[in-house]
């Protein structure tokens, strides 16, 4: 017999007084994690508790005995400091936001993502991608966003990280307690938890959703772990980039067509789907068909309706880390359903593919989401630079520079990030407005604080990060169970008074962890200077696939324990949101060492300059942007080398030069009273140039901008009528295909000799023949620009033509091209279809050059 078939279950919640209850409402709204008085607050109650709970208040609030209760409810200031950040809140949700005074009320924007980095006690994300989704979320809250969340919740999340005494890393998966995690399951009038059913090979699955109050924002987290289901399918979220393909194909297929379902079932009808990378591509496939269903349209009408509501981002400068799907693995797990849209194989694995005359290519999801999705951008310019080179094939007729896929560059959310006392400091000397809102002419009042007490505020965060650094190796080493003196000596590594370098991130190869270590005879000398010693602090994580970063990581503890840079170089294991906002709060000098141009963005460094901290790093990601030569460092000047054996020595060699005679002679060159002058106008410059440009308050202005609102107007113009616009567009791209092969240049004249001087305009004459293209549907275009050396136009412009006026010229277009720049130019002619209503249309093969 199985004792489990007949258990009884019930939940056991927190009893709190009535006047104390309002710390379970604080504690299950995330916005406590970046309001520093509801932060405080929780940890007033007991302050061992809260670090050993990981500062998560419910389950601190779960282990509190009633004694505590009752003496807090007899605590005249504790009760005053809760109904002050209980009001505070209530003033947070009713004040009026950026949103209302520029948004539109009618929008309703879900934004998918496999993971929400939000804060150490919800562990449900591993990197960079999830806390850029947090922060996302976050900066929607604060500014009022109509948006929600939807993403995954993983019983085991990503791996704890420790390190044995060789230094390899050991993964460890513990499992996350919902009951203790602000988490809400979601339920009917009726009480009975809310469950969708999705479909997977020969079965159904049965799902839940948990709900994450994040401010103004919900978060919809998706759960297959019902005892309903068989033990593969309960695997489905388990764990946060776990398995094999197969895994990955499932979790992606409940994120996407499972999220859209989830939403529904909530009442919840997104006219914009915002794509945090392509793992939830799917979800486009399932606003098609259900508009297919619901209104009787074919696969093209009913894409043409959804497309306009789709927004995508790509976070991936290299095609290998894009989720890709055999065919076998696509026709197994979405055959059923791809017929169910009335498109053949080919016809489906066509949408994964760019090329598709491949017939070996595999299906990509990113590409799924670029072809249904009309915004997609990367995350720097650069990165948007790079994935216009890496996806052109998915728009094979339109130059590099034409395609449709921009960017908006990442930021981070500064509340989140800031140090109290910097928060403190900054509120003092430029008000609070630069809380709400991004503005260079606030940021550049930072000029008005003193150098002193710029430099003092931020060394307190370095002796924060000392402090915490020596409790952390001390632990690491108790768990080990090293001897008590080499216990004791963990309390003497790092001193709080010297330059602060830190290194913290995924230990992925190409980042190059140990880029800093090629000399270490070299480093040795910097390190241990007698008068300017220097000190790094490292922190990461590798992949537990990753062998390669493994061993980074292991070169780096095992150089740490030799008695040369015992007390210069610490290794921080188990990096999540706690160990990150300690160093970005406390380093001096935050090093980025990416194999450029393979850093899409980056943000950890954007963190370190709101605290006051200085960025050295290769010019690759938002670092081209945000350099100005007097705000940080840059090594190189961002070349791309070929031998990457010389590339490491190069730049290795410039990061010691720059060490050597610029940043530490800066940082030690001190006046009278200790404060280094020059290093502090970096501080200033740093915190002026990039504050007010990399917060996710500005990135996500600049989606709701450039895409939530087109998005949402591109839907609504689409579905009105009745779909009328969706169904016509389809149709007449339809008949276009079946005639544009009749239309064809007869002649090209451009009115000038072989050279023209500066600021002359060239009148270009053009004869159309349009066989059954009708004239009032063609756009006839000039792509005109200077020429590289291989004949190519470089960075062209689009000139429009206009038809003539004379009536004996029917299909004769003419206009006139500007030479704004001396050298060799080029111009080709392009034809492309013009809707009346929607204009201009690129689809591909429907264009025609000349």
């Amino acid at each position: 017999m199985n004792l489990f078939s007949t258990l009884h279950r019930f939940t056991v919640v927190p009893s709190l007084p009535k006047e104390l209850s309002g710390l379970q409402r604080i504690a299950y709204n995330l916005w406590w994690t970046w309001e520093p008085e509801a932060i405080g607050l929780f940890k007033r109650l007991d302050p061992e508790l809260w670090r050993a709970t990981r500062h998560n208040p419910l389950e601190m609030l779960g282990c509190l005995q009633q004694a505590t209760y009752d003496s807090l409810m007899m605590d005249e200031g504790f009760m005053s400091h809760l109904a002050q950040v209980e009001e505070r809140l209530d003033e947070y949700l009713a004040s009026r936001t950026w949103y209302e005074r520029h948004g539109n009320p009618r929008a309703r924007i879900a934004y998918f993502s496999m993971e929400f980095g939000l804060h150490e006690s919800l562990p449900i994300y591993s990197g960079g991608l999830g806390i850029l989704a947090g922060d996302h979320l976050k900066s929607a809250s604060d500014l009022g966003l109509p948006l929600v969340g939807v993403g995954l919740l993983y019983r085991q999340g990503y791996f704890r990280q420790h390190l044995n005494f060789e230094g390899w890393q050991q993964e460890i998966y513990p499992e996350n307690d919902f009951y203790n995690l602000p988490l809400h399951l979601e339920r009917d009038a009726s009480g009975t938890p809310l469950t969708l059913e999705m479909e997977y090979p020969g079965r159904s699955v049965r799902i839940q959703i948990w709900r994450v109050q994040v401010g103004r924002v919900r978060l919809y987290l998706l759960d297959s772990n019902l005892e309903e289901n068989t033990p593969v399918d309960r695997e489905i979220t388990t764990r946060l980039y776990g398995g094999d393909q197969e895994m990955r194909i499932r979790q992606e297929i409940l994120l996407g067509i499972g999220g859209i379902r989830a939403l529904r079932l909530l009442g919840i009808e997104p006219n914009v789907c915002h794509m945090n990378e392509g793992h939830a591509a799917f979800l486009a496939l399932e606003r098609i068909r259900i508009l297919m269903e619901q209104r009787s349209l074919n696969f093209c009408e009913a894409t043409e309706a959804v497309r306009g509501g789709n927004v995508f981002t790509t976070h991936t400068p290299v095609e290998a880390g894009i989720d890709h799907f055999p065919g076998e693995l696509m026709e197994r797990y979405l055959g059923y359903y791809y017929r169910h849209l009335g498109l053949t194989r080919e016809q489906f694995l066509t949408l994964g593919m760019q090329n598709h005359g491949r017939s070996n290519e595999n299906f990509c999801m990113a590409v799924l989401a670029m072809k249904l999705s009309l915004h997609s951008n990367g995350v720097s310019e650069l990165h948007g630079m790079v994935s216009r080179r890496m996806w052109a094939d998915v728009w094979p007729d339109l130059p590099e520079e034409q395609l449709p896929l921009t960017y908006v560059t990442n930021g981070v959310h500064q509340k989140s990030w800031l140090s109290e006392e910097m928060s403190n400091l900054l509120i003092r000397y430029l008000g609070t407005r630069w809380l709400e809102q991004s503005d260079d002419a606030l940021w550049r009042k930072v000029s008005r604080i003193p150098d002193a007490e710029l430099w003092r505020t931020h060394r307190r965060g370095t002796e924060r990060l000392v402090d915490y650094a020596r409790t952390s190796l001390r632990a690491q080493l108790q768990k080990l169970d090293a001897g008590t003196k080499e216990i004791d000596r963990a309390g003497d590594v790092l001193d709080p008074e010297i330059l602060t370098i830190g290194f913290a991130r995924r230990f992925a190869t190409y980042k190059r962890g140990t880029l800093l270590l090629h000399d270490k005879e070299r480093l040795e000398r910097i390190l241990n200077h007698p008068e300017r010693p220097v000190q790094i602090v490292f922190a990461g994580k590798a992949h537990p696939a990753d062998h390669q970063g493994k061993e980074l990581i292991r070169q780096i503890v095992q150089l740490a324990q030799q008695e040369k840079f015992r007390r210069r170089i610490v290794f921080l294991e188990d990096y999540d949101i706690s160990v990150a906002r300690r160093l970005v709060q406390g380093v001096d000098v935050w090093l980025n060492t990416p194999l450029r141009p393979q850093e899409a963005s980056g943000t950890s460094g954007m963190k370190v300059a709101f605290n006051g901290g200085l960025n050295m790093s290769i010019l690759d990601g938002w670092w081209c942007e945000g350099y100005r030569g007097n705000n940080g460092w840059a090594i190189g000047r961002g070349e791309v080398y070929d031998d990457l054996a010389y590339q490491n020595e190069v730049e290795s060699r410039a990061i010691y030069d720059l060490l050597e005679k610029e940043i530490v002679p800066l940082f030690y060159n001190r006046g009278s009273d200790g404060v280094p002058r020059g290093w502090t106008a970096f501080m200033k410059a740093s915190m002026q140039t990039l504050c007010p440009v990399f917060s996710t308050d500005r990135m996500v202005q600049e989606y709701a901008r450039r895409c939530y609102l087109p998005a949402f107007e591109n839907w609504e113009r689409l579905n009105r009528d009745d779909l009328r616009l969706a169904v016509e567009l389809a149709r007449w791209k339809e008949r276009l295909h079946g005639v544009w092969g009749g239309l064809s240049i007869v002649a090209v004249q451009a009115g000038c000799e072989s050279e023209v001087t500066v600021g002359q305009r060239v009148p270009i004459s053009v004869q159309i023949t349009p066989g059954d293209v009708p004239l009032s549907e063609i756009s006839v275009e000039v792509y005109f620009g200077v020429l590289d050396s291989r004949g190519s136009i470089m960075g062209g412009e689009v000139v429009p033509l206009d038809p003539a006026t004379d009536p004996d010229k029917v299909g004769h277009f003419g206009g006139e091209l500007e030479c704004r720049f001396c050298g060799r130019h080029g111009f080709l002619l392009r034809v492309m279809p013009r809707h009346p209503e929607v204009g201009t249309v690129y689809d591909p093969g429907l264009i025609l050059w000349g």
